[in-house]
This record gives C-alpha cells, sequence and structure tokens, in this order.
C-alpha cells in the first residue's frame, strides 16, 4: 500500500504561510481552507500547514526540527540558495560542505527551519 503522508507545521496564518511556499517552491496549494493549507512536494508527500487556533490538542512549543528538501547536487544547493535570496526568504545559514552533502539553512515567517541540501556519496 502506497500512502499520502503530510509533514505538518502549526503556524500563526496558513494564508500567509500558503503565500510563502507556494513562492519558495513554485508550485500552487492542494488544499486551501482558512485553518488548513497543503503544498504536494511530490506525489504521496504534502506539507501541510495547520493554524495553531484550532490544532486540538494544543501543541506546545516544539524543540528543534526542521523541513529538509533534498536537491540533485552542489550547484542545485547553491542555485536555490540564490533563488531563495531573490525571494527575500531569511537565510539563518548560507551553503555550506558539511559530512553528509553541501546545505544551507533558511527559515519561514514562523520561524520554522528549512534546509536545502544534497546527499554526499558516503563511498
Amino acid at each position: 500500500m502506497t500512502a499520502r503522508t503530510y509533514t505538518l507545521l502549526y503556524v500563526a496564518d496558513p494564508m500567509k504561510s500558503v503565500a510563502f511556499y507556494e513562492k519558495l517552491l513554485d508550485r500552487p496549494p492542494q488544499d486551501v481552507f482558512p485553518t488548513f493549507a497543503s503544498i504536494a512536494l511530490n506525489d504521496n508527500h504534502l506539507l501541510g500547514l495547520w493554524s495553531t487556533a484550532i490544532v486540538v490538542p494544543t501543541p506546545t512549543p516544539p524543540g528543534g526540527s526542521e523541513v529538509a528538501l533534498v536537491v540533485g547536487n552542489q550547484a542545485a544547493v547553491d542555485a536555490t540558495y540564490y533563488d531563495w535570496k531573490a525571494k527575500d526568504v531569511s537565510i539563518l545559514q548560507p551553503p555550506t560542505d558539511m559530512v553528509f552533502g553541501r546545505t544551507f539553512c533558511a527559515t519561514d515567517p514562523d520561524g520554522h527551519r528549512i534546509r536545502v541540501f544534497n546527499e554526499s556519496d558516503p563511498t
């Protein structure tokens, strides 16, 4: 069975957040309601943006977490970084080579971290 999965982010304003992610990912939203919106990341995985005002049970402030997006290679990491900079996305970490590959980290309007990276060849 292939199940559709979601990554859910609790957000203050789903309409503001969906507009941010639509611009960031160059994709239209899949679902848009006043208190919830989603954007498909691929055929089976969606990013859900859920209003903190109605989530039950009430969420507690998170520890540290990120949405991670894998891109094809180091050049794609850099190209995505420059694209997002041009879109005025807040950048927490510029492109950096780390043990797992090239990466950068950004933040959305609610402070959720978004990491873009390419997977290095472990051999």
